[in-house]
């Protein structure tokens, strides 16, 4: 990076911070944060951030000091990117999946009207959480994580079943499952492939925090998996 004076500079110093061409100043995210009612933030707290400034041009009274900002300035981390914008990446890297969908009636199997349909998932980082993961560019770091909060199970037959709890898998003698289950009333007879389409759409909820700020997203998630219902047929002998 070139300053005003035509001096070689680097992007990024250790002490100083990320360069800025705009104004010849190095900017360093406070890391913590000034409390909220630090007269510094000038009514400006939660929004933007407080950064230390040191500026080339050596002018009494201007090289430098805290400043807040509304966004990271030009130049910050590389790409200026933001904790938030940091926050997503730390997201990515989690690989967050939807639910591995466990039901007592798999794909090879058909179950019957009027008998409880148990749903549940299998327990994991990437399908129920938690799930941790930090994100890092040169003097910014973010560490996010994420938790399922519900599971949404869309069955196919027009309901759906919310829990907020990863259900409970089958055992041996269960009828109504304690925690996670659906009755079919009517066969799937007709349907596509005369079979229900379930869709199990997990919401992550995800907190995050670095560089002396913090914050939440959600995300979603989906799997999908056929159940097929019959009716169970008595037959009547004289």
């Amino acid at each position: 990076m070139i300053g005003r004076t035509g001096e070689a500079l680097p992007c990024y110093d250790g002490t100083f911070g990320w360069f800025n061409d705009v104004d010849d100043c190095y900017y360093m995210l406070l890391d913590p944060q000034p409390p909220g009612d630090d007269p510094l933030w000038e009514g400006n707290y939660p929004s933007g951030a407080m950064y230390q400034v040191t500026c080339m041009d050596r002018i009494p009274g201007t090289n430098g000091g805290w400043t807040w900002l509304p966004a990271a300035p030009p130049g910050y981390g590389g790409i200026a990117i933001t904790p938030a914008q940091l926050a997503a990446r730390a997201v990515d890297q989690m690989h967050l999946a939807g639910p591995t969908i466990g039901i007592t009636v798999p794909p090879d199997r058909t179950g019957l009207v009027g008998v409880p349909v148990w749903l549940w998932t299998e327990v994991a980082p990437t399908t129920w959480g938690p799930n941790s993961a930090t994100a890092a560019v040169p003097g910014l770091s973010v560490t996010a994580t994420a938790q399922v909060t519900q599971i949404a199970w869309d069955m196919g037959d027009g309901s759906t079943e919310v829990c907020t709890n990863a259900g409970t898998p089958w055992f041996e003698g269960g009828v109504e499952s304690p925690t996670c289950d659906h009755v079919y009333e009517a066969p799937s007879v007709g349907q596509p492939d005369d079979a229900y389409t379930v869709t199990a759409t997990s919401t992550w909820e995800v907190t995050w925090t670095g560089g002396g700020t913090f914050g939440a997203l959600t995300v979603t998630r989906s799997s999908t998996t056929p159940v097929r219902i019959g009716e169970l047929q008595v037959l009547v002998t004289n």
